[in-house]
């Protein structure tokens, strides 16, 4: 089971297995494609200074770069937790609730249960706009995550496409050079790393599309993946621009696509269940 704790020096993670496994092969996989792409096939032009070679080797290098941060803050970031343990008789007073008007305690994590918030058996606790927990983040996407996550699907899918394109590019024109100063390896092993970098492009390319579609497609309905599941409805008062800088922050910038800026934390109201 997950849990929150406090590991070398972060103060989000969650120590889970599997989570940690799919991690770490995520970098794996994000590492191999950088060794093939740089180092197999384009080295030889970057050896001999060729401007398109060096160019490719930076670009690429640079959208792994973009893939690595964003994953690396949506896996250690608060996905958008409610404190443990804040249903007591103070905290309920402070809500100042109506006659008739009630909230609902998760029986868990025993925290008051925010509207659209919902408890995380792998983390073990709620999380404020819960869409899932994601193996491959070792991490719910939540409220407050969730633009790096939907970054992470989309620099991996880039760098998948380019990968692909890249691959075809060398096979094309190794071939009608007849394999010369193609690579310094061994032309066999050359081709048979850029065949399986063609299908980890390939499976890769199309996972992280479809959920960089999905994640989009929620943001904009302002509904998250549960709620999808549950049909729960939800009463819809922003437009699909505020959804948008809800997530990203701020005004349409360069920063929507920069892992390294965090959209503020605008979300000081909270609408609890009524019964």
């Amino acid at each position: 089971m997950g849990r929150k704790s406090n590991c070398c020096g972060l103060s989000w993670f969650v120590n889970d297995g599997v989570g940690i496994g799919c991690a770490i092969f995520t970098y794996l996989l994000i590492a191999y494609a950088e060794f093939v792409v740089v180092f197999v096939m384009l080295l030889p032009e970057v050896v001999t200074s060729a401007a398109i070679g060096v160019f490719h080797a930076i670009a690429f290098t640079l959208l792994a770069g973009l893939a690595l941060v964003a994953h690396s803050r949506a896996m250690c970031s608060d996905p958008g937790t409610i404190p443990l343990g804040n249903c007591t008789t103070e905290n309920l007073k402070k809500l100042q609730l109506k006659e008739g008007e009630v909230v609902l305690r998760c029986t868990r994590c025993e925290c008051i249960k925010l509207d659209r918030a919902h408890h995380c058996s792998t983390c073990q606790r709620c999380i404020r706009k819960m869409d899932h927990h994601c193996p491959w983040i070792n991490n719910c996407v939540g409220e407050d995550n969730q633009k790096f996550f939907v970054l992470f699907t989309m620099y991996i899918f880039l760098i998948s496409m380019y990968a692909l394109v890249l691959t075809i590019r060398q096979i094309l024109v190794c071939t009608e050079n007849e394999w010369h100063d193609c690579t310094f390896l061994p032309v066999a092993s050359a081709i048979l790393l850029m065949i399986f970098l063609v299908f980890e492009g390939l499976l890769f390319g199309i996972f992280t599309l479809v959920m960089f579609c999905s994640q989009v497609s929620s943001i904009v309905k302002d509904e998250t993946g549960i709620e999808n599941l549950k049909k729960e409805r939800v009463v819809k008062k922003t437009t699909v621009y505020e959804n948008l800088q809800d997530v990203f922050g701020g005004y349409f910038s360069i920063s929507w696509f920069s892992p390294f800026t965090s959209p503020p934390l605008r979300r000081a109201n909270f609408t609890f269940h009524d019964v």
